[in-house]
């Protein structure tokens, strides 16, 4: 399916499922958001990087309008449904502040992911998390986890999560996430180490001396 979707590119990755507070200042988008709730439309996100338009995204609903300040600014919650890629971008829409796009859905495979590797990979991520001493609660149980609900906890960097919103079958994005953990987890542990060994430096140790044998 092909059509005309309002954007609002910015500088993050929204992935499906995932809940998203923005506060919206812009004339353009209060518009947009607006209209939105108006008329019971989606809008999409596409992914800014290096300051440009990237060509995937993800279409985000409106859920509410959390509260609004007297010059219009507003608080809103939405949620990511389905990854877009843009066709082509319509900077200037007729009678609209706000810029569109046109956009088709490529099949994304939500539940071709393998049991096994999603399990490894949840174990390493508890790990990192462990290592940097965070606390993390994804509000579902490990084995309904998807890399979706993961993956803004992983460390990838903005480059790193587009990359994965790319990827539209599940199991690509188990591995993808299982790879990154599989070279970050040992520079982390390194650094836990590294950070022991400056700590002890300075105090007064209890050791025992080398005893030669007689």
């Amino acid at each position: 399916m092909t059509n005309f979707i309002p954007i609002f590119p910015l500088g993050i990755v929204v992935y499906p499922g995932e809940s998203l507070n923005l506060h919206i200042f812009e004339p353009r988008y209060k518009q947009l958001i607006q209209e939105c709730k108006t008329e019971s439309k989606p809008f999409g996100i596409p992914a800014v990087i290096d300051n440009e338009v990237q060509e995937f995204g993800t279409l985000v609903e409106l859920k509410e309008i959390v509260h609004v300040q007297n010059n219009g600014e507003m608080d809103i919650s939405t949620v990511g449904t389905t990854v877009f890629r843009v066709l082509e971008i319509i900077k200037t829409v007729p009678d609209k502040l706000y810029s569109g796009a046109i956009v088709n859905y490529p099949q994304n495979h939500l539940h071709t992911g393998k049991a096994e590797l999603m399990n490894k990979v949840v174990i390493a991520i508890r790990e990192l998390h462990k290592l940097l001493k965070i606390t993390k609660d994804f509000h579902k149980v490990d084995t309904e986890l998807s890399a979706y609900d993961i993956a803004h906890h992983a460390g990838l960097s903005l480059d790193e999560e587009y990359e994965l919103l790319k990827l539209l079958r599940e199991e690509q994005r188990q591995e993808y996430l299982k790879r990154h953990l599989s070279r970050v987890l040992p520079v982390i542990a390194q650094m836990e180490t590294l950070k022991e060994r400056v700590k002890l430096n300075g105090h007064f140790k209890n050791l025992s001396s080398f005893r030669f044998e007689e």
